[in-house]
């Protein structure tokens, strides 16, 4: 398994490497180091009252993300870096010193666009915006050699199912909170 993945991180290198996105994709990558874009989208949403739940519900699934992706199955599961194992890569940011199963900025990008889809009341554009810009992270870590292509897959569906578990605590909390 591990060279069909090399060979799909290497055909990327040989197919898709230029200029243009070799500047573009590291600050893109950049934007999820530590969750910093999905963080200010759950902060923005929770200063407007109309969003403020959209906010709670962003917001809860990624502290559930911290939580269960860097605080439980990166270290158990401790899988090593594509970059660490092929070296002659030119790599455009520092390699990470965690583990690399699963992506985390994968997680974290598509718990925050599934919670916010399933949140209800943001605006379609911003929901469409997220998810495009959640595609384009996680296919950063496969262009910068970071991760292996399971590991974005894994991170994209980790998000999913925390982003939906963000989502039906706090329309639970909602509901709860109605009846009070």
């Amino acid at each position: 398994m591990q060279a069909v993945e090399l060979a799909i991180l290497d055909w990327i290198q040989q197919t898709l490497r230029c200029g243009f996105l070799d500047a573009v994709l590291p600050a893109i990558t950049r934007l999820s180091d530590h969750g910093e874009i999905w963080i200010l989208l759950a902060a923005v949403l929770l200063l407007t009252k109309k969003y403020r739940w959209a906010g709670v519900c962003v917001a809860l699934a990624l502290v559930l993300d911290l939580a269960v992706c860097n605080g439980f199955l990166k270290p158990l599961v401790g899988r090593i870096r594509p970059c660490a194992v092929n070296t002659a890569v030119d790599l455009l940011v520092p390699p990470p010193g965690d583990a690399s199963f699963p992506s985390g900025h994968t997680a974290a990008s598509f718990t925050a666009v599934t919670a916010l889809a399933l949140a209800g009341g943001a605006p379609r554009w911003l929901r469409w915006a997220a998810l495009a810009l959640a595609v384009v992270i996680a296919l950063s870590r496969l262009y910068l050699y970071v991760h292996w292509p399971t590991d974005v897959l894994g991170g994209a569906l980790l998000g999913a199912v925390l982003g939906w578990a963000g989502a039906r605590i706090t329309a639970a909390a909602r509901r709860k909170l109605a009846r009070t």
